[in-house]
């Protein structure tokens, strides 16, 4: 063990977040004073399967407060891994889910245990003196990702009230930026494509969103997303680049699923789809627009219509709610060929080491793996994008996070690698014939 490394105090507290509710942050200092700081919280759609975080209730924060958490992480946590070696992640992981001793961090909190996690990560990386993706990847972490740039979301595009896209700011749409030689060329494009859109949105719906990220689209403009996927196809080729570009969408189907009637409401538009319904929705997605990446397009346990889905469309077929990076949940997803990439969300599963160890069971089943930061993991995310060799992930142009990417494409020089189309488990023969 490195006597500088091991860990000195674990501290945390509430945070403002950008979800509308608090986050969790925690701080780790090392004996050689090293330095790592993380935040854990909630996201728009959450699955049924991940793990619990912990909130205090009442009307403070509208019972989202999260003063109990870190009370956890002062008075049970902390006090655990003082002494520990932030280098030894496995070690420091294991030592919180035995200390929680549940399946779903429901004693301690998913947003405490997370939180920890990886402020131990970066104060590991911050005391070996190393870039966090080199403590992730080591020698072999070079590859940048295929980027995406946000297009829009919002609720009640369709015109609001109790059936218009009411359940939330899904499904959200990005621009995926594929066919490029490098980061800096595939997010450049991703800017003058969203750039294209927000001239189209002006023009034709009188509306209008910032260059990039994910914006609303006011209530009524709309009566069914394909207006917009239409304009989005229109940016795409009006900036030159078809063929390059392609679209993405974040449909949390199972946010909309009505299950005592068995049918998808206020999905696409207000009117109620069944399962079939909306399954012979995206094959005229995919055959009438350059879908390359559907997410979470039915509900979080239909595992075997993923699998048709998968099949059939020959794009990337991506489990966020279905697998909630969770090890046990991929693995029934890869039994029956349910989708082909995973969505990594670092807080969505408790600790580094299991979502780690979820990466690494998707790699081994010929999966890709799509991380995305709706969970707080901020621009550190493009550290595990890189250290993880993922060549993908589910945002990337512009903001924090795209800056954290060109920097480690600056720092990494000629060692940097792109594999554009290749990143993505699109089978591009069919897509382009």
């Amino acid at each position: 063990m490195r006597a500088g490394s091991r860990i000195k105090t674990i501290t945390a507290r509430e945070v403002f977040s950008d979800r509308g509710h608090p986050g969790l942050e925690a701080v780790v200092i090392t004996e050689d004073g090293s330095r790592g700081v993380a935040m854990a919280t909630a996201g728009l759609s959450i699955g049924k399967h991940e793990v619990q975080f912990i909130y205090d209730g009442g009307t403070r924060w509208e019972g989202k407060g999260v003063l109990r958490a870190v009370a956890n992480v002062r008075e049970v946590i902390a006090p655990a891994l003082k002494g520990k070696d932030a280098i030894q992640q496995r070690e420091i992981d294991l030592t919180m889910i035995e200390l929680d001793g549940t399946s779903n961090m429901a004693r301690l909190g998913g947003n405490a245990t997370a939180a920890v996690s990886a402020a131990v990560l970066k104060a590991g990386a911050a005391s070996l003196g190393i870039p966090l993706y080199q403590h992730i990847g080591g020698a072999n972490a070079c590859l940048l990702p295929v980027p995406c740039a946000g297009a829009f979301g919002g609720s009640g595009r369709y015109g609001g009230g109790p059936e218009g896209n009411s359940t939330g700011d899904k499904p959200s749409y990005s621009f995926v930026c594929y066919g490029f030689d490098t980061f800096s060329e595939a997010s450049y494009a991703g800017w003058e494509v969203s750039r294209a859109f927000n001239r189209l949105l002006q023009a034709r719906l009188k509306a209008g969103s910032p260059a990039s990220g994910y914006w609303g689209i006011s209530p009524g403009m709309v009566s069914h997303d394909r207006e917009l996927w239409n304009l989005m196809a229109e940016a795409i080729t009006s900036a030159g680049y078809a063929g390059r570009v392609g679209m993405q969408v974040d449909v949390a189907a199972g946010t909309y699923y009505d299950e005592k009637r068995g049918v998808f409401k206020g999905l696409f538009c207000t009117k109620e789809l069944t399962r079939e319904q909306l399954i012979e929705t995206y094959r005229e997605m995919v055959r009438d627009f350059p879908f390359v990446i559907i997410e979470d397009p039915l509900g979080e346990e239909d595992y075997e219509g993923h699998a048709l889905l998968t099949r059939e469309l020959g794009v990337e077929i991506v489990g966020d709610d279905l697998f909630t990076t969770n090890p046990s949940r991929l693995a029934q997803g890869i039994a029956v060929g349910g989708a082909n990439c995973m969505l990594l969300k670092v807080n969505q599963v408790g600790t580094i080491t299991q979502a780690f160890d979820a990466v690494a069971m998707a790699y081994r089943a010929g999966y890709a793996v799509m991380p995305c930061m709706s969970r707080g993991e901020g621009e550190a995310l493009a550290d595990y994008v890189v250290g993880l060799g993922t060549g993908q992930t589910r945002e990337g142009v512009g903001g924090s996070l795209g800056n954290r990417f060109l920097e480690i494409e600056s720092e990494l020089g000629s060692s940097a690698k792109f594999l554009g189309r290749q990143a993505l488990k699109v089978r591009w023969s069919e897509r382009e014939s």
